[in-house]
């Protein structure tokens, strides 16, 4: 196990896709409220999905990422 500190490895994990995470979900919010999104047109639903995955898989990356350079 490596001897770094929480605040060197996990917090700006955590800071990146918290608050990222948060102004990424306003901005989602924002659209579907401004009806700049229609969920029965097959590209919007793409679009949104890809962004969702997006999000998540950045997130994943990051974390495994972090995990192998603690552990490995």
């Amino acid at each position: 196990m490596s001897d770094l500190p929480f605040m060197r490895t996990w917090l700006p994990v955590i800071y990146l896709y918290g608050v990222g995470g948060l102004i990424f979900l306003g901005g989602m919010i924002f659209i579907f409220r401004a009806k700049a999104i229609n969920m029965k047109l097959s590209t919007d639903r793409r679009w949104f999905w890809i962004l969702l995955f997006g999000f998540f898989y950045y997130a994943a990356l990051h974390v495994t990422l972090t995990l192998a350079a603690l552990y490995l």
